[in-house]
C-alpha cells in the first residue's frame, strides 16, 4: 500500500502546505473551497514577503512600525502643547484688550469731568482779553490763553483717541450750510496766521453738505492747525470746490511740501515731520491719525497733493446735503460789528450746575455788553428771574445726577416763553444728544467752549429771533 507523504513543499511554510491536503473522503465541494484558500494564503505570504523587503534599510520592519508610532506620539503631544500655549496667549489677549478697553472707555466716560475746569478756565481767560489791561497783564493773560489751548488741543486729541479706540463715537449725520462750520473756522486761524506772519485766504461757499458737524469740524482744524505749524512763511487757502459726489473742503499752504516717501506715514499715529517745529509746538503726531479714522468712520475720502519746496494741500470730500424747509437755528456767518450790537443789552439766562463755570459765562457775556442771570439749576433761575422774559437760554445738558437733563429744563422754560431760542452745551459727544437738539430746534455747542464760536452762535439765535 502507498504511503502519502506529508512533507511540505519547498519554500511554503507547514500550515500552508497542510493546507492542500485533503481527506480521501472530501466531496468536489471541500475540496474546492481548501484549493482556494490555499491559493489565497500563497498572495497573502507574497505580499508579507513584500512588505518585509520594502522596511527601513538595516532594520527590522516591526522596528521600522515602533518607530512611526513613537512619532506620531511626539508629534501628538506637541500639538497639544501648542495648542495649550496659543490658548493661553488667546486668554492674554483677551484679558490686555479688555484692560485697554477699560481704560479707553473711563478716559471717553470722564471727559465731562476733566473738561468742566477747563471750560471755566477759558471763560475767565477770553473775558479777561476783552478787558483794557495793562501791556503787562495783557502779555500774561495772552501766555495764559495760549497755554489753555494747548491742555485743551493736547487733551481734546486723547480724549478723540479713546472715543474711538472705545467705540463710544458715534456720528450725527445732518444738512448743513458749510459756510456754518467754515465762517467760524476761517475768523478764527486767520487770528492764528496772523499772529505767525501768515495770510489765511478764505473762499466762502453757500453749498449744503451732510455730514456730523463737529467731526467735520475736527478734520478741518487738523488741516489748519498743521498748515499753520508747518508753513514759515506765506499763504493759507481755506476753501471749497463742487464735484459730482459731493463738496470738497481744502486746506492749500505754501511750505515745504511732504516728500512723497511720507504721504502714507504722516497719518499713523505718532509719526510728524521734520522741519519747522519751534518750543511752542506741543503737538503728540496724532492729528492726521485722528482725521484718517474720522474720516473712514463718515465715509468722506481724503486727498493729499504736495510739492516739495511749494507747498501742500489737504482735502475731505463731503456728500451734498438739503435743508429742510424749515430753517434751523446757527446758519452760521462771520462776526460783523453789526452783530457785536445784536448782542448789546441782550438778557441770556445761563444753567450750569458747576458755579465756576456760571461765572465764567457771565464775565465774558458781560463784557459783551449782554445782561445775565446765571443759574445752578431751574429752581434757582426761577428765583433769580421771577416773572422775567429772556432772549436766549444757555443750559448745560448735564445738570446733576438727580436733576432733570438740560433739554427737560429747557422744555419746562419754553412752556412758560414759547420760542425762546436755547443753545444746549455740553462735554458729551454723543450723536443721540446732538440729534435730540436738532430735533427740537435747539442749538448745541461742546465743551470747551470756543468763545468766537459762542458769540457767533449767540449772534445768529438773537437776529433769527428778531427776524
Amino acid at each position: 500500500m502507498a504511503c502519502t507523504s506529508t512533507r511540505p513543499s519547498p519554500g511554503l511554510p507547514l500550515d500552508l502546505a497542510r493546507s492542500r491536503q485533503a481527506p480521501d473522503d472530501a466531496g468536489p465541494r471541500e475540496r474546492e473551497l481548501l484549493e482556494e484558500n490555499a491559493r489565497l494564503r500563497r498572495i497573502a505570504a507574497a505580499l508579507m514577503e513584500r512588505v518585509e523587503s520594502a522596511g527601513v534599510a538595516g532594520g527590522a520592519p516591526y522596528a521600522a512600525f515602533e518607530h512611526a508610532v513613537l512619532l506620531a506620539e511626539q508629534v501628538r503631544e506637541r500639538t497639544e502643547t501648542l495648542q495649550r500655549t496659543l490658548a493661553e496667549l488667546h486668554a492674554a489677549k483677551a484679558e490686555a484688550e479688555a484692560a485697554n478697553l477699560s481704560k479707553t472707555r473711563f478716559l471717553a466716560a470722564v471727559s465731562h469731568d476733566l473738561l468742566q475746569p477747563l471750560n471755566a478756565a477759558r471763560l475767565f481767560t477770553s473775558a479777561l482779553e476783552e478787558h483794557p489791561l495793562p501791556d503787562p497783564s495783557t502779555r500774561l493773560v495772552g501766555h495764559i490763553g495760549r497755554s489753555l489751548k494747548d491742555v485743551e488741543g493736547l487733551l481734546g486729541t486723547l480724549v478723540d483717541i479713546s472715543r474711538l479706540d472705545a467705540g463710544v463715537l458715534e456720528p450725527d449725520i445732518a444738512p448743513f450750510p458749510v459756510a456754518r462750520l467754515l465762517d467760524v473756522l476761517a475768523e478764527e486761524y486767520r487770528q492764528m496766521a496772523a499772529a505767525r506772519g501768515l495770510e489765511l485766504h478764505y473762499v466762502g461757499s453757500d453749498a449744503v453738505v451732510a455730514s456730523d458737524l463737529a467731526l467735520l469740524a475736527r478734520v478741518v482744524r487738523n488741516f489748519l492747525t498743521n498748515a499753520i505749524r508747518y508753513t514759515g512763511r506765506g499763504k493759507i487757502l481755506l476753501g471749497c470746490r463742487r464735484r459730482p459726489e459731493g463738496i470738497e473742503i481744502l486746506v492749500g499752504d505754501s511750505g515745504p511740501g511732504i516728500p512723497e516717501a511720507q504721504r502714507e506715514a504722516i497719518f499713523q499715529e505718532f509719526q510728524r515731520l521734520g522741519g519747522n517745529r519751534d518750543a511752542e509746538d506741543r503737538g503728540l503726531g496724532l492729528g492726521l491719525a485722528i482725521v484718517d479714522r474720522i474720516a473712514g468712520m463718515l465715509g468722506h475720502p481724503l486727498r493729499l497733493v504736495s510739492v516739495p519746496g511749494r507747498g501742500s494741500l489737504f482735502s475731505v470730500r463731503v456728500p451734498h446735503g438739503r435743508l429742510p424747509v424749515a430753517s434751523t437755528p446757527l446758519q452760521g456767518g462771520v462776526v460783523s460789528p453789526g452783530q457785536g450790537s445784536v448782542l448789546e443789552g441782550a438778557r441770556i439766562w445761563v444753567i450750569d450746575n458747576d458755579p465756576g463755570i456760571c461765572s465764567g459765562m457771565a464775565a465774558l457775556l458781560e463784557g459783551w455788553g449782554c445782561r445775565v442771570v446765571t443759574a445752578t439749576s431751574l429752581a434757582d433761575l426761577e428765583e433769580k428771574a421771577a416773572g422775567a422774559r429772556a432772549d436766549v437760554l444757555l443750559v448745560d445738558f448735564h445738570l446733576g445726577e438727580e436733576a432733570p437733563d438740560g433739554l427737560a429744563v429747557a422744555a419746562r422754560l419754553r412752556e412758560r416763553q414759547p420760542g425762546l431760542p436755547v443753545l444746549v452745551i455740553t462735554a458729551n459727544h454723543d450723536a443721540t444728544i446732538k440729534g435730540l437738539t436738532r430735533q427740537l430746534d435747539y442749538g448745541c455747542l461742546l465743551k470747551p467752549l470756543k468763545p468766537l464760536r459762542l458769540r457767533m452762535a449767540l449772534a445768529d439765535l438773537l437776529d433769527g429771533d428778531s427776524a
